[in-house]
């Protein structure tokens, strides 16, 4: 059984959560009643906090934005992947945060406890960052599409192509994805009637979110790998599935999420879904690799084109 004071602090960090909290549920949790529940909630709205009750037959609560920013409640890991965070984010892909990150960062460091101390200081002393060379994105643009993906809002929003036409699109969004240079939104696109990679730099201006929507079955059991799949391969005018003799954390470490898919096949094995836009290019990037490699989808020319180099570089050893 929790005290008072510990008890409040409990019911605020799952009200933060989760978006929406049965009443019943909550007192399950806090192993108290449905009435201590709703005073419990009366004392955090008088501290500032905006807890709104939600409609339905059992009843619940849903922590609200409010006219000034309450304490939020940070385990130990937590704050130290916000420090972290803050710490990196001037050398990372969203534009326009660099001067926020350092005065957040300043007032985290003032309150955070000294058994953490070490462990953000090792991180950063240890940690070189490299200007990145992507495009970066609005971070307005990415918690308004945060923000939907979690509500489960509609998005309508600008979308410019590889030729730089515009057009509009009206989406229900997923996920947000990072690769490491760039942002990818999964999302249903509702005018194609098919799931969807937007990259958010092409995106025009903030999202505006619309109607709320039912979940749709994701396209994948595991949206990274889609993403992957959707960026490193759909691209290409050429596309090919080879067997290298190489484990796949190897290849994983050579061949970047945005150039190829690697799949385990055992230990020893494993499989990578790629592709080109020049054919000519293909069998050195091959050779770079290393390992020996079976093709098993190729298109058409890749083939002779293999067996052609082999035979000139036959010929040049004699």
């Amino acid at each position: 059984m929790y005290g008072t004071s510990e008890r409040l602090l409990r019911l605020l960090s799952l009200l933060q959560a989760r978006r929406d909290w049965p009443g019943a549920d909550l007192a399950t949790r806090l192993e108290v009643d449905v009435r201590t529940i709703r005073r419990d909630v009366e004392r955090l709205r008088s501290l500032g906090y905006p807890v709104h009750a939600t409609p339905g037959v059992a009843g619940g609560y849903r922590l609200g934005a409010g006219a000034a920013l309450p304490p939020l409640l940070l385990d130990d890991d937590e704050a130290v992947a916000v420090a972290v965070g803050l710490r990196t984010a001037a050398s990372g892909t969203v534009s326009g945060i660099e001067e926020t990150s350092v005065r957040a960062l300043a007032k985290l460091e003032q309150v955070l406890p000294a058994r953490l101390r070490p462990r953000v200081g090792a991180l950063h002393a240890a940690t070189l960052s490299l200007p990145g060379s992507g495009p970066t994105v609005d971070a307005a643009v990415l918690t308004t599409i945060a923000a939907a993906c979690r509500d489960q809002e509609r998005l309508r929003f600008g979308y410019g192509d590889r030729e730089g036409t515009q057009t509009d699109r009206s989406a229900e969004p997923l996920r947000l994805v990072h690769t490491g240079r760039r942002w990818y939104l999964v999302a249903f696109d509702l005018d194609k009637q098919e799931w969807r990679t937007f990259r958010v730099d092409r995106i025009v201006g903030v999202p505006v979110p619309g109607f709320r929507f039912t979940p749709r079955e994701p396209p994948a059991e595991d949206l990274a790998a889609y993403v992957s799949r959707q960026i490193s391969t759909a691209p290409y005018s050429h596309r090919f599935v080879l067997r290298i003799a190489a484990p796949a954390e190897v290849m994983a470490a050579r061949i970047p999420p945005t150039t190829g898919v690697v799949e385990a096949i055992d230990e020893h094995s494993c499989r990578v879904r790629t592709g080109a836009n020049s054919l000519d290019t293909v069998p050195y990037y091959l050779a770079q690799w290393g390992y020996d490699f079976v093709i098993e989808e190729a298109p058409p020319g890749l083939v002779e084109l293999l067996r052609e180099v082999a035979e000139r570089f036959t010929r040049a050893v004699g």
